[in-house]
């Protein structure tokens, strides 16, 4: 009997291990990055990416944003819904203030299944301090 266990204990390993390596090789895995300022400029550059701004309307009118940024209030109510609108095929490039909603939000993405998320891992702040181009309204 003990042996009849430790086999379908030997199987059950396999197949998880087999399950685990189909689903990592597959369309089902996603990308989280967290890059730094000149990582970003970078990636913006390509135009292979959607960019989000997650700040504040009063955030972005007071201190600007990076040119051709959505804007996505992550404050507001409806934050959560407005994310899910968005396309999970598309690749996103995505900022906050100092990093910690943005950092929020990817985790979100990553959950609901979007394909690659990036996120500027110390907000618009460094952006801003490194004396990269921003726009203001």
């Amino acid at each position: 009997m003990v042996a009849l266990y430790k086999t379908i204990d030997t199987q059950m390993k396999f197949f998880f291990t087999v399950l685990a390596l189909v689903f990592s090789f597959s369309g089902f895995s996603q990308l989280r990055k967290n890059v730094d300022a000149a990582t970003f400029k970078k990636l913006i550059d390509e135009k292979k990416y959607v960019l989000i701004d997650l700040r504040t309307p009063d955030e972005i009118k007071s201190k600007g944003k990076i040119k051709g940024a959505t804007e996505i209030d992550f404050l507001d109510k409806n934050a959560e819904t407005n994310i899910q609108k968005l396309d999970k095929n598309k690749r996103y490039l995505i900022y906050c203030a100092g990093g910690g909603r943005s950092s929020d939000c990817a985790d979100l993405m990553q959950k609901q299944g979007f394909k690659e998320v990036v996120n500027l891992e110390k907000g618009f702040g460094d952006w801003k301090n490194k004396g990269f181009e921003i726009e203001t309204k």
